[in-house]
């Protein structure tokens, strides 16, 4: 059975387009879907790996900063001549190493994952900015944009690519033991230790993860232009954190769905291109997006609290 979060953004994305359609039929036109599409293709798949470390009931805010790293290297091992295939495992590889560091500290190290990714996020981003002087990675090779391939060809690879982690992780996470292992750790770390998972493991595997995703996005944005800026990746943490919890995946872990973070991201991606092609003032944006995230938090506050008590009487009863 559907999540009731999941088919009430699903119905509100519904809404949303049928009032565009009417009112503004132009947000439709083949130009404008897919600058959306292209633009928010690597904020999905950074989504994707974020809603794994937040199932496990922890938080990565230090994603912006991997994913500009990420660019970098990709951008230098282009300059370098690197093949494609070795510039792609070695930007997967340096995101997963800087996942798994955070990953490490939290969960070895028993440190809290807000504390560990705001001081990785910051030691990074000013790393990175020292390294490069600010400067942006330019005169890259004619066959790194679009992969060498030809640009009406780039969408299919990247929504291909997307599409393929969008179901083998969900797959993953219903059908196999680890996949079962996050959610349990999230639900309560202590009683999947006791059922024999190891709690750590899982928390610095998603860690892990969720920066080799963080690597492969940075690339497939990177190709699409011809230099590749040192500032990228900038609140990048916190769109993606947005759409994790609006599609209904519960900030203290264990409950919540990839196909839920996928809608919640089409929802919040199409708020501020619809305000322009409505006529209203794009500053709102970012304070409707605000007003959405709050009432996706207060909504998970009052459910857990209606399910406290049931709980509790379940208990009393056993």
């Amino acid at each position: 059975m559907p999540d009731r979060r999941v088919v009430s953004v699903a119905l509100t994305i519904a809404a949303l387009s049928a009032v565009l359609a009417v009112l503004a039929p132009g947000f439709f036109s083949r130009e404008n879907l897919s600058d959306l599409l292209l633009g928010n293709v690597p904020v999905l798949i950074v989504a994707m790996g974020a809603t794994l470390v937040i199932l496990s009931g922890e938080i990565d805010i230090s994603v912006g900063s991997v994913f500009a790293i990420c660019g970098i290297v990709a951008g230098l091992l282009a300059q370098a001549g690197s093949p494609m295939p070795a510039t792609l495992a070695a930007t997967c590889a340096a995101g997963a190493l800087l996942g798994g560091l955070n990953g490490v500290l939290v969960a070895y190290a028993a440190l809290p994952s807000i504390v560990v990714t705001l001081a990785t996020m910051v030691a990074l981003r000013d790393g990175l900015r020292w390294a490069t002087q600010g400067a942006w990675v330019q005169n890259l090779p004619a066959d790194f944009q679009w992969f060498g391939l030809p640009q009406a060809a780039y969408p299919l690879v990247a929504c291909g690519a997307a599409g393929l982690l969008q179901v083998a992780l969900s797959y993953a996470l219903r059908h196999v033991a680890a996949g079962r292992a996050v959610y349990a750790t999230g639900s309560d770390a202590h009683a999947a230790r006791l059922a024999g998972f190891n709690t750590a493991l899982v928390k610095s595997a998603v860690f892990t993860i969720a920066g080799m995703l963080t690597g492969l996005a940075a690339l497939l944005n990177a190709v699409r232009f011809n230099q590749i800026p040192s500032n990228a990746g900038l609140g990048l943490e916190m769109k993606v954190i947005a759409a994790v919890v609006v599609g209904g995946v519960a900030i203290r872990g264990g409950r919540g769905t990839l196909a839920g973070t996928l809608l919640g991201l089409v929802l919040l991606a199409l708020i501020g291109p619809a305000l322009v092609f409505l006529g209203i003032n794009a500053y709102w944006e970012r304070a409707i997006q605000g007003g959405i995230i709050l009432a996706a938090v207060a909504l998970d506050a009052w459910r857990a609290h209606r399910r406290r008590p049931a709980v509790m009487l379940a208990v009393q009863a056993s």
